[in-house]
């Protein structure tokens, strides 16, 4: 090799290293970074889960009610608003004084409707005459005789528009009554199911009523069939109080 020629060789050795090391640098920058970390701890969680039966039960006490609920009423219809309301007074004095003429206590009787309102005639644009109206509502305590007060009511207190409902002056004892039965209802669903998945219970861990207990059901009734000449007759009947309960046991 001639003394021109190494200068070369060695030039073009380095700018071919040169070159190398430029792909290296683009390709290792090019090259997506991997970040390896350790997972991070996982909360541990501060509620346990009891294992246990838990079961529903209801029951059905069937009694006779105690108490009748009279829904008495009077109305008027006067050219005017003043004298309708002036006439209504008159009516229901008349029908309270009645109520208490046949051993209705001040304490259970009470107004629960009042209302004075224009009539309107054509296309309501026309007042022609006021309607005025009161419901009162009286606690009847014999319920055999229910129909004896509806009929003294109507043909002597003058009331024209009546319903009646019966219900349990204290429904605590039927409720109570029902409870312990739907209770021992619940036990006997959950000592089956225990039974079947080859448990034993243990302790009741919780007992909740999840009853809901209906408003007294209230029967329209035709004052003018009480204004006839024979008796009313109102069967009583009886009444059914439900109770619904969950009831929680512990396994064993």
């Amino acid at each position: 090799m001639t003394p021109s020629a190494r200068p070369v060789l060695f030039s073009g050795a380095i700018a071919t290293v040169c070159a190398l090391a430029v792909a290296l640098v683009v390709t290792a920058g090019n090259r997506p970074q991997v970040v390896v970390a350790a997972p991070a701890a996982l909360p541990q969680s501060t509620s346990t889960f009891t294992p246990g039966v838990f079961a529903g039960g209801d029951a059905t006490v069937s009694t006779k009610p105690d108490i009748a609920f009279l829904m008495v009423g009077v109305q008027s219809s006067k050219p005017t608003a003043a004298s309708a309301q002036s006439d209504l007074a008159s009516k229901a004095a008349k029908l309270i004084a009645k109520a208490k003429a046949i051993g209705i206590a001040d304490k259970d009787i009470s107004t629960s409707g009042y209302s004075v309102n224009p009539n309107y005639v054509g296309s309501n644009t026309t007042i022609d005459g006021y309607s005025a109206s009161e419901q009162i509502s009286l606690k009847w305590h014999n319920v055999d005789t229910a129909g004896n007060a509806l009929d003294a009511l109507v043909q002597s207190g003058g009331a024209t528009n009546v319903s009646v409902g019966f219900g349990l002056a204290n429904p605590k004892a039927a409720q109570a009554q029902a409870r312990a039965l739907a209770i021992a209802d619940a036990k006997t669903k959950a000592q089956a199911m225990a039974d079947a998945a080859g448990v034993r219970l243990g302790q009741v861990m919780r007992v909740s009523d999840t009853s809901s207990y209906g408003s007294t059901p209230v029967f329209g009734f035709d004052a003018r069939a009480a204004a006839a000449p024979v008796p009313t007759q109102i069967p009583v009947g009886e009444l059914d109080v439900q109770v619904t309960v969950e009831v929680d046991f512990a396994i064993i």
